[in-house]
């Protein structure tokens, strides 16, 4: 018979290569299923990270955008001979003349005062809590909101009245307004709970009393020891600029100017770096599955080699056997991947929700987590496919 008149081979459609593709899976499942484990945790690990990664950063860039990045501090810092310096009494009112400043105020720690549950306690043992001096104009400006309560007005910010920050309220065992508490040597009546304040955590570590009653009850002189200042969004780095030599002419080199946000956004970089170390970990587990996927094509071409042999000794090529088995672990691994997808997507909504964060999960990292199993796959079956391949029809069957 010549050439031209032998018959034409056959090709594998794609239904077929799905059907053959699928005859190992659907002959031994368990198998199948643990080697699809494998590749279902290294999956559900990689897109749970990057799930739970992102909403983290989405909910702390929502933060970041509703409290604002204009507000900047200014605090003493140290001089030539290393003593704490001093701010002028009057900074407040030399910031404000700053055109673009939109809001100034200011805080000032009183050195030497405790506050205390009762007068029995001892004074040294003040938790971590100080006391301080605010202006009644503080909460607009630094972004706090009353917990409960009231804020310092002008009239109670001239007598024995005090609105504790959230850290404080909790170690002093402060629940509702009404209660009293042991300042120095004198007791204060609690006027207000402050929720926690995102731009300003040393405010949730204190207890916050009149600029007035300072003066009056604890010899304050009116130095600040923060000022806080909120100025047009384009006029930030403008403003920064001169803080230092306003809030202090005569010696702006002992100032500190900070921005508070970006505090905020060393936390979001501080995210990003924990999420790399931790996609590489699952990263880890997903190689570790796709071994295990690799092991299993393997003993698979060793327990079929009888119905390799037939299937060559009926005209099937090298090709079709090799695209047989590269199927069927593409079918192993990409089912282990789906269910990952699945398993993280799961994980990452329910933490997200537990948290209070916004629930984001990109499509890319959904199509990535099984782009990547079916990858894995490919090649972890490559190998076993080739040998399957390489048989010939005399070898396998001599194995029956």
């Amino acid at each position: 018979m010549r050439a031209s008149e032998l018959p034409t081979p056959s090709r594998l459609l794609p239904a077929d290569i799905v059907r053959v593709g699928l005859v190992g899976i659907r002959s031994r499942p368990t198998r199948a299923v643990l080697s699809a484990l494998g590749i279902a945790i290294g999956i559900a690990a990689m897109v749970a990270v990057l799930g739970i990664s992102n909403a983290g950063q989405a909910d702390l860039t929502n933060r970041i955008s509703r409290l604002g990045t204009n507000l900047l501090t200014v605090s003493p810092g140290r001089d030539l001979f290393g003593q704490d310096a001093q701010l002028p009494s009057d900074a407040v009112e030399m910031v404000g003349r700053i055109g673009p400043v939109e809001s100034v105020t200011a805080t000032a720690q009183l050195s030497g005062v405790t506050v205390r549950r009762t007068d029995r306690i001892d004074p040294l043992a003040g938790g971590g809590i100080g006391v301080a001096a605010a202006r009644t104009d503080l909460l607009p400006t630094v972004g706090g909101s009353v917990g409960q309560g009231v804020f310092l007005n002008g009239a109670t910010g001239r007598y024995p009245s005090v609105v504790l920050g959230s850290v404080a309220a909790e170690r002093l065992g402060i629940d509702r307004t009404g209660r009293q508490v042991y300042i120095g040597e004198r007791w204060f009546t609690v006027i207000g709970l402050l929720s926690p304040v995102a731009l300003a955590p040393e405010l949730d570590r204190s207890a916050l009393i009149g600029w007035d009653a300072a003066r009056d009850l604890f010899a304050f002189e009116g130095h600040p020891t923060t000022v806080y200042e909120r100025s047009a969004d384009e006029s930030v780095e403008a403003v920064r600029g001169v803080l230092a030599a306003t809030a202090n002419p005569q010696s702006p080199q002992d100032v500190r100017v900070s921005r508070p946000s970006d505090a905020l956004e060393a936390q979001l970089a501080a995210k990003s770096a924990f999420t790399s170390l931790f996609l590489g970990l699952g990263a880890v587990a997903l190689l570790v599955g796709g071994v295990g996927v690799a092991n299993t094509m393997v003993i698979s071409v060793l327990e079929r080699r009888p119905e390799i042999g037939l299937r060559r000794s009926l005209g099937a090529g090298r090709g079709q056997i090799r695209i047989q088995f590269l199927a069927e672990s593409v079918a192993l691994s990409g089912s282990g991947g789906a269910v990952g997808v699945l398993l993280g997507a799961l994980i990452t909504a329910g933490w997200s929700v537990t948290q209070g964060w916004p629930v984001v999960m990109p499509v890319g990292v959904l199509l990535a987590g099984v782009a990547s199993a079916a990858l894995i796959g490919t090649v972890a079956g490559l190998y076993p496919a080739t040998r399957a391949a390489r048989l010939t029809p005399t070898e396998a069957l001599s194995s029956v």
